[in-house]
């Protein structure tokens, strides 16, 4: 499946690391804070989305009354004290391996902030892997669309020559725009349902890559 694309772009967050459970405790602390209703991991994978401000409004929380910025950091601060407690999924390791052994190009593209991200990749032993690690400069996971156009000119390629593998629509809108495949992961921020409504190859496992 991947022998004929020239790189391979991967989103990080739900993709690459396991954070889904993690983000779940958070979120519902910061629910009841606010006496909103607890969400539980199948709940939460059927409202998350990006941006992160849209998926917070569907949750309750009213942005009249107290800014996003606010309960974002908040949120992000307890996310940042306990983000090595999450792993690299399964398989993902195997598989960047084989896709070096290929000759091919990797990339990570994501919302996550640049700093965190170059921090992380070097926590996991990853960095060895990618050419380019592209991050947001601020913690609000808005779009990471436009860092999208900037990689793909970056690398050069033509249409059907880059692999995006992600796990969310957005995922799927950058792919798109940037004129890349895409593969979707149904182990991270969002349910197998929603992403098969896309039309675009939903996995299991990141080993179903090979």
């Amino acid at each position: 499946m991947i022998k004929n694309y020239k790189h391979i772009i991967w989103d990080w967050n739900g993709t690459i690391l396991n954070d889904v459970d993690l983000c779940v405790e958070l979120i519902n602390e910061l629910l009841k804070e606010h006496n909103l209703k607890t969400v539980t991991k199948d709940e939460y994978k059927s409202i998350f989305t990006i941006p992160v401000k849209n998926y917070y409004a569907a949750l309750g929380f009213d942005f009249e009354k107290e800014s996003f910025e606010v309960v974002g950091k908040k949120w992000m601060d307890g996310y940042e004290q306990r983000k090595f407690e999450c792993k690299v999924y399964p398989g993902v390791v195997e598989v960047m391996e084989k896709i070096k052994n290929l000759g091919i190009g990797q990339s990570i593209l994501s919302a996550y902030s640049q700093h965190t991200l170059d921090e992380m990749s070097a926590h996991f032993g990853l960095t060895k892997y990618f050419s380019h690690i592209v991050g947001l400069d601020n913690i609000y996971a808005a779009s990471k669309l436009h860092l999208g156009q900037q990689l793909i000119k970056k690398l050069g390629n033509g249409k059907g020559e880059t692999l995006m593998i992600g796990d969310t629509e957005h995922d799927f809108e950058v792919a798109a725009e940037m004129g890349a495949d895409c593969v979707l992961l149904s182990g991270g921020h969002y349910d197998k349902k929603r992403l098969e409504k896309l039309g675009v190859t939903v996995l299991d496992s990141i080993r179903g890559l090979l």
